[in-house]
């Protein structure tokens, strides 16, 4: 994909969002003025900061939380919808906290507000979805596309391409680098030498070209052979088995730049930025909320067995830098300086430490450590040190998980690779999910995480 086609497909992207949004907007920003006239009587100042808080904090919330995005269906985009607001609501809320200025509003103004909010953004919602989408399908009709390239890379663009609102894809076209037929999803067209023919012929008015960096003299050939055939011509880099890690297409002072291995902090620091600041708040509130428990736990701990309350190891966190993870000790007091994982029937493991280790409780004071910056909410679990050592080398791009802060939980706990890994098959299904977590992070798939952990807590996986 190149950089200028990047650039344009950003652009639309962002027109159908701002266009959107504020549409949006305006008519909460109408729904609360009209509220604050008929209970209030007058628009005072500080309904007239909410509303400037609003607009503001409205824009990089549903930004992050891809609110609008053309490719979401109808029911998803209202849940983004709705998801995005209740963010919103909670940053408002946390700002009047902390001002203790929640007092000078009125509470049926605000809740009626929380509420019709929403539905009047839905209102708006409905009839510009059903147009975006309309529109791109009549585009997508109208750009008829070939692939050239049978690797398995142009495969699975062309699965990609079948979804709605794709272009509409006629088929693959073989070159002389390819090893093997073309996958049965889509027809052979014929081979690169009749191209010309090919897209004469069948109206084609995009190239989708999938080869390997080896083959850039023929990629360029081709390039420059259809500079004249009036169609958009596509390069998708065909990396083969190379590990990408949030890999992105950008430009540096107008030279295009494929960026292979990238870490978020680098590529999306704002958005880890409110990352932190919503996993610290909400790690700052659990600690409140479940004081009791934890002081409860601490007490069994110490009664039920001789030593510590806390057992403390040294973990690898962002980019491998050492820190020290908290959890309540759910083991007898021993020899750890060779660090083995759990298993299950563990004789190392106390009667209460089972039940705290089968319940994760035994994992709560790491709320602590996302406190202090150390860990956050969700993020690929963090490893002893002496089992990095040990899997570094034995698993492809172990240490490559390690790009970002590790988490309480992540998409390896939701997806069923937790627990003991005996095998390095087992380390290498769990890292392979650490990486997907950390190529298609948002905070959306945060959040889906943090509400399906609960639901994995019993797993039999779990000692």
């Amino acid at each position: 994909m190149t950089p200028l086609y990047t650039a344009h497909m950003t652009h639309r992207r962002g027109l159908t969002f701002w266009g959107q949004w504020l549409c949006a907007l305006t008519l909460s920003i109408a729904l609360l003025m009209l509220l604050v006239h008929w209970r209030v009587g007058s628009l005072t100042s500080e309904y007239r900061v909410l509303m400037i808080l609003t607009v503001l904090g409205s824009v990089p919330i549903y930004s992050m939380m891809q609110v609008f995005h053309k490719r979401h269906g109808l029911v998803v985009g209202i849940g983004r919808l709705l998801a995005g607001w209740l963010i919103l609501l909670a940053v408002l809320a946390a700002i009047a906290f902390i001002t203790q200025t929640s007092a000078l509003y009125s509470r049926q103004v605000i809740v009626a507000w929380a509420l019709l909010g929403f539905l009047v953004q839905v209102a708006s919602f409905l009839p510009l979805h059903y147009v975006a989408r309309l529109h791109s399908r009549r585009i997508a009709n109208g750009r008829r596309a070939v692939i050239i390239g049978t690797c398995p890379t142009a495969h699975e663009l062309a699965k990609k391409l079948s979804r709605p609102n794709r272009a509409l894809t006629l088929g693959f076209i073989a070159t002389g680098h390819d090893s093997g037929p073309a996958p049965s999803i889509l027809p052979l067209l014929g081979h690169v030498d009749a191209i010309r023919e090919i897209i004469t012929g069948l109206h084609v008015r995009r190239v989708y070209i999938v080869l390997t960096m080896e083959h850039a003299a023929t990629i360029e050939a081709l390039y420059i052979d259809l500079l004249d055939m009036n169609v958009d011509v596509v390069w998708i880099p065909d990396f083969g088995s190379m590990v990408l890690l949030n890999h992105s297409i950008s430009e540096i002072e107008r030279m295009p730049a494929i960026y292979l291995n990238e870490s978020l902090l680098s590529s999306h620091p704002a958005s880890l930025l409110c990352k932190d600041l919503f996993e610290r708040s909400l790690a700052g509130m659990a600690v409140i909320v479940l004081s009791p428990l934890l002081l409860g736990v601490a007490i069994a701990v110490k009664l039920t067995s001789a030593g510590p309350v806390l057992f403390k190891q040294n973990r690898h966190g962002c980019n491998g830098e050492v820190i020290k993870v908290w959890k309540f000790r759910s083991m007898r007091v021993h020899d750890d300086r060779e660090v083995r994982q759990a298993t299950r029937d563990d004789d190392r493991v106390t009667p209460f430490g089972r039940f705290l280790r089968r319940s994760s409780i035994d994992e709560l004071p790491q709320l602590f450590n996302v406190l202090s910056g150390q860990m956050a909410l969700v993020g690929p679990r963090p490893h002893a040190v002496t089992h990095n050592i040990y899997y570094t080398g034995k698993v492809r791009a172990y240490m490559a998980r390690h790009r970002l802060k590790p988490g309480i939980t992540g998409l390896a706990q939701i997806t069923g690779h937790r627990g003991e890994t005996e095998t390095v098959e087992k380390m290498q299904l769990r890292v392979a999910q650490d990486l997907n977590y950390i190529n298609q992070w948002s905070l959306w798939l945060d959040i889906k995480i943090l509400v399906k952990t609960p639901f994995t807590l019993f797993s039999k996986n779990i000692y």
